[in-house]
This record gives structure tokens, sequence and C-alpha cells, in this order.
């Protein structure tokens, strides 16, 4: 699919609320502490209950707006602000005053719903009376024993947006990762891009190519010694608001890996999930999961810090690009063919942050 060049004067939307948002690895919270992260904009506090069910709090007490974060865990559910004492239980509820006897019954605040799921907690911001725990993005191979792999953060200076936008259109790799998974054919393949209600897929096959030396060194992995040409392959999937898997692998050429056989090759998918912090900075999850040598920590490692190293760069791009846009407030974007697909996620993402503010105005 083909799009003219076009001019684009939404290059920047917000970000819904009523979606869900990873907040933190699993082992960041625990039932010792209290955490601190901001999520659209919204300051939180998560902790864990005795029991292991996490907890997000507005990171702000009913009183003054000491940051609960601040504060400690106490009892089986609670934590206490650091100022004045005042303890909170997992529901928001004031549950003691130390300076009185009586709890004012107005004393609460926000607690926002919480899943446990792909080694990530994550959080609605929204409407809690439509948290749905169905409507977590698929990260299925980050907790399947047919995979294997790990991740890190990135506290990314730039606008959630300017980071899906560069995972949906993976030809800057040719350009920005040139000695490591670029290459000149990801600008000359052909792509497909299909799309429904919340999810967006780009498509593109590279086949006979040379393997470029990120995947030659995985090949060599499952393959020792393997000389020669190969089909590579780059699936994008966004679901909306902000999930990306890409679903990425080369296999020796001509084997079968077009119509499905990818046996004679390495497969990984690059999981990507974006975290708008503030209007102009986003907590930047990511992981790398393989199915082939499932027990080699080494391999793990090795890959983790290669594709760290790949994201740095793109890291550095991205806020040079947020530091251009804060420079030139009234420069419009224009979108190319190869946008089609980032296209297609702003037209989701618009859509979501319409039907929002219909409801805020109805209400």
């Amino acid at each position: 699919m083909r799009y003219p060049e076009t001019k684009t004067t939404d290059k920047i939307l917000g970000h819904p609320l009523n979606a869900w948002y990873a907040a933190a690895w699993d082992h960041e919270v625990t039932t010792g502490g209290i955490f601190s992260r901001t999520v659209a904009n919204r300051p939180l506090a998560l902790y864990r209950t005795a029991d292991g069910r996490p907890v997000a709090l507005a990171d702000a007490c009913w009183h003054r707006l000491a940051p609960l974060s601040m504060g400690k865990r106490v009892g089986d559910d609670e934590v206490q602000c650091p100022y004045h004492g005042l303890r909170f239980n997992s529901a928001g509820r004031c549950t003691s005053m130390p300076a009185q006897k009586t709890v004012n019954p107005s004393a609460m605040v926000p607690s926002f719903p919480v899943v446990e799921r792909h080694r990530f907690l994550w959080v609605w911001p929204g409407d809690p009376t439509l948290a749905d725990p169905d409507t977590v993005p698929d990260m299925h191979q980050m907790s399947s024993p047919d995979w294997a792999g790990d991740g890190l953060t990135i506290p990314a200076k730039a606008n959630y947006q300017l980071i899906l936008d560069n995972l949906m259109d993976l030809t800057h790799e040719e350009f920005v990762h040139s000695t490591s998974i670029g290459q000149e054919e990801l600008s000359e393949s052909d792509f497909d891009v299909t799309h429904d209600e919340r999810t967006v897929t780009v498509t593109r096959w590279m086949l006979d190519i040379e393997p470029p030396p990120f995947w030659l060194k995985n090949l060599r992995d499952r393959f020792p010694g393997f000389e020669g040409r190969v089909d590579r392959w780059q699936i994008i999937r966004f679901e909306a608001p902000s999930t990306i898997r890409i679903d990425v692998g080369v296999a020796k050429a001509g084997t079968g890996a077009p119509e499905g056989d990818r046996s004679q090759g390495v497969n990984g998918y690059v999981m990507n999930t974006i975290t708008p912090e503030t209007d102009r900075t986003s907590h930047y999850f990511w992981a790398f999961m393989r199915n082939y040598r499932l027990d080699s920590q080494l391999i793990t490692t090795q890959t983790r810090d290669g594709v760290s190293k790949v994201f740095a760069e793109d890291e550095r791009m991205l806020v040079a690009q947020q530091e251009a846009i804060d420079a030139n407030p009234g420069h419009e974007f224009y979108s190319l063919n190869i946008d089609a697909g980032g296209m297609w996620v702003r037209r989701i993402v618009e859509r979501m942050l319409r039907a929002e503010q219909l409801v805020a105005a109805g209400s």
C-alpha cells in the first residue's frame, strides 16, 4: 500500500486516558517499598500489599499533597504519608489521622486499576469503570516458556508518538543503524499495511539478500559457521494505545520462510510498549524475545546488550527530533509513503481522544 506525500498538522496529539499503560516491570514494585512513576501526567505511588497484589495510588497526600512515595509501607495494604503520618489503604481511603481521633470521611486519594501481566504492571489512568483486563495489550511472548529474552527501560526525552512513528517505519534502520541491522534493501522493498479499529500491521519481506551483522550473528548462534544469503522479514503490529510487537528474523534464502516454514532461520520479537510520562517525555519499555537456544543466558545477555546499543541510536535521534519540534512550534509535518502505518496509528489514537472528549463534553 502506498500513500502520496501529504501534509499533516496533527503531529502531536494528546494521549488517551481510557487505556492500559505499562507503569513498571513487575520486579520493580515490591511489598517492602513504594515506587514512584508518572504515567500520562499523573504521578503515581506503586506498591504491593502483604499478599503481593499491586496497587497504584495518586502520589499526593489528601492533606498537603506530600508525595506518598516518600512515605513508607505499613500494615497489610497501607501507606503512610511522610509529612503528617496519614495512612491510606489500597482503595485510597484514609484510615488514620495521628493528630486527631476522628478520620475525616472525605479523606481519600485516587486509586487506579492495576493488572499484572506479561512481566509488567499495567495502570489505567482514566475512568476506572471502563478498565477491562481483557484489553491489556497482547505481549504474551514476554512470559511464554516458548520464548526467552530480556529488556530494559529507556527514559526517553521525547513525546510517545514520535517513538511510535519510529517503530512503525523501519526504513530508518538503513541510515540510523547502518552498522548493525540496516541495509539498503529496507528502503527498496515493498510493504503492506492492514488495520482495524485498534490495530495496524505493516509487513515487509526482503528476499535473497545478504544478512546484516546483527542477524548474521544470530544465525550463527543457531547454525554455527553459517554463510550465504537470507530471506528477511519484519512484521510490525501496533495495538492501541501504544504497544508495538515486531516479528523479525532471517532464514536461509529459498527455504520457505515467506510461506511459513521458518525452521532454517532465527525468529525474534522486538517487544515495545511506550508509556507517556509527560507531553515531552516517555517511559519506553522494550525487550527482545527469541524462540531458539532458550537455555542460553549468554545469548540472552548478548542480544539484550546488542539491541540496547541499537535503541540508544534511536534515542539520540528522537531526542534531537523533540528538541527541533520545540524550537519550531509552527512547523507542519509531511508524510511520505513509508509513513502509512504511522498515519493509521495516529488516526486510531485521534479516534480514542475524540471519544473521550465527547464523553467529557456530555458530562
